[in-house]
């Protein structure tokens, strides 16, 4: 009879955590082969709600977008919509609009870049493509997609694929997670094949959205044309610049309905014990897409889910969100709602039992929350909205699971991909109504306004990542406070003052880790929340060793 193999037991850090964006250290402890205690600590200080005061409101999303290069027009949007609510405007329709379809491209964009660029990695073997049956490959693909596709596609992937590993030039790849027959990837290398070709063609998708951006926002990243009282991109109200977005839009419409949908489907049915574990307790999400005649009706509405229960739904406070400093490298101080919310940086060390991150610890009633795609479309469903019920029902079915599996870290991930169909279908009606206003005459996109001396006001915005908010006090006409909680701190902060763990520090707790060396667990339930950067990873061990692997 065999010895059954000893589970591993013991700390392990991945320090930093690669394919985010921004520096995170995750901590956990392992127990028998189970995590039993996780810690989540990010690592950088920016300090962009000290650099906006005393400047005038109307400039902060100037800089406030600079907090990221990934989604930055989401910044702008939500600083410019603080200091509307402070004024009282509303913009005008066809402000909206363009509004809406440059937030969708880019929830879009980042959703088809997280999946395929930042989180894919986690499931499939690159390189094991290589032994693929290129006719076989297009035909899975076809199945997959519900469309016809050319196997010479695949000959041409394979042989260029080829060349960069004969060459040596796939050094990324060779210590990376996948490679050297990890327990915890299973793809058959035709199954590889598909997934490496739609890696390589959604580079090509990304960048057409990005170009689509463009047309509106003036550049991409760091949108120009967005400004307190509307937009400024009158140059693309005309009916050529109109066409070229739209012809950009429908490519990438595409492969999001076809191939962005089928590989979810793949990864359903191929890593359902994926769906059993990284789940969270709390859902939260902002509203976002109204109707920009009557500022209502949203497509994103809003809400609180509790306790993984789709029974349990009620409507969003946000009087009740406060920020907590007690695990966190600032100033002591009480819980905070964010109009007086403080930023004073104090660096004491890493201290599990005291302070061990640069993020605040964000909380709805005192509990931690839990925001971004899986939130939305968990209250869309518990809500009973059609569509989102009939493509999570689709998904669910085809890998055999049962609607409480979409609490977790494969169900994060499919949330992401039934939410990029739903709004890429949607920009179409969106760009229909902006085209037919422009047709009809003259089109208010722009509307005057003047500074108060004092005010307060809050901008929200369902963004990629989540529930982001910005908060802003004015007096006599300059920023006196500004505060913003980002879906990221929401989601990968530390505890609280009551010790409550995060939600990624609880997805993580119950996570199995098969090879205490190559945790991809760990980097599956980490990456499904959508932080994003290409380093390396290191992960410690017990008596002072390091061993590092590179990864894309």
């Amino acid at each position: 009879m065999a010895t059954p193999t000893k589970k591993f037991t013991g700390p392990i850090t991945v320090d930093p955590v690669t394919r985010i964006e921004g520096h995170l250290k995750i901590r956990v402890d392992v127990q028998d082969g189970v995590i039993s205690k996780a810690f989540s600590s990010t690592q950088l200080f920016r300090g962009l709600e000290q650099i906006v005061q005393g400047r005038p409101p109307q400039d902060v999303h100037n800089y406030v977008q600079r907090a990221c290069g990934v989604c930055t027009t989401t910044h702008s949007l939500t600083s410019i919509r603080a200091v509307e609510d402070a004024i009282g405007l509303t913009p005008p329709p066809a402000a909206q609009l363009i509004r809406h379809l440059i937030l969708a491209s880019l929830i879009v964009h980042d959703h088809l870049v997280h999946f395929y660029h930042l989180h894919s990695l986690d499931f499939f073997d690159m390189a094991d493509a290589l032994k693929a049956d290129p006719v076989a490959a297009a035909k899975l693909q076809a199945e997959l997609a519900g469309k016809e596709t050319d196997p010479g596609e695949y000959f041409i992937a394979q042989t260029r694929l080829r060349k960069f590993v004969e060459g040596g030039q796939l050094g990324w790849l060779t210590n990376a997670y996948f490679l050297g027959g990890h327990p915890a990837y299973r793809l058959s290398p035709e199954e590889n094949m598909v997934m490496a070709v739609n890696y390589l063609t959604a580079l090509r998708v990304q960048l057409k959205l990005a170009r689509g951006m463009a047309v509106f926002c003036g550049k991409n990243p760091h949108s120009q044309t967005m400004q307190v009282g509307g937009v400024t991109c009158y140059d693309s109200l005309r009916p050529e610049r109109l066409a070229e977005f739209r012809a950009l839009y429908e490519e990438c419409r595409e492969f999001i309905n076809t191939h962005f949908k089928g590989d979810l489907f793949l990864l359903g049915r191929r890593y359902p014990e994926v769906a059993r574990y990284g789940a969270v307790s709390n859902y939260f999400a902002f509203d976002e897409f109204p109707d920009p005649e009557t500022g209502k009706n949203f497509f994103f509405p809003s809400g609180v889910l509790w306790n993984r229960d789709f029974k349990r739904v009620e409507n969003l406070d946000t009087d009740e969100i406060k920020e907590h400093v007690s695990h966190s490298w600032y100033e002591p101080g009480p819980e905070r709602h964010p109009y007086e919310g403080v930023t004073a940086p104090s660096y004491t060390g890493y201290d599990e039992d005291g302070k061990y991150s640069w993020s605040k610890a964000p909380r709805y009633k005192g509990e931690a929350m839990e925001c971004g795609p899986l939130a939305r479309r968990a209250l869309a469903y518990a809500r009973g909205e059609k569509d989102t019920v009939q493509r999570l029902d689709e998904w669910l079915a085809a890998s055999k699971l049962k609607p409480e599996n979409l609490f977790s870290t494969l169900g994060r991930t499919a949330c992401r991909m039934v939410e990029s169909v739903q709004l890429v279908n949607r920009m179409q009606g969106w760009l229909d109504d902006l085209e037919a206003r422009t047709r009809a005459g003259k089109v208010e996109i722009y509307k005057e306004w003047t500074m108060p001396d004092k005010a307060r006001g809050v901008g929200f915005c369902a963004v990629t990542r989540g529930a982001l908010s910005h908060w802003i006090n004015i007096e006599g006409g300059t920023t006196a406070n500004y505060q913003m909680v980002v879906p990221s701190t929401w989601n990968l902060g530390p505890r609280c003052a009551a010790g409550k763990a995060s939600p990624v520090e609880e997805s993580l707790t119950g996570n199995p880790v098969e090879d205490s060396e190559r945790p991809v667990e760990i980097l599956r339930t980490v990456h499904s929340f959508d932080p994003c950067i290409a380093c390396s990873v290191h992960v410690l061990r017990p008596g002072g060793g390091e061993r590092v692997f590179k990864v894309l």
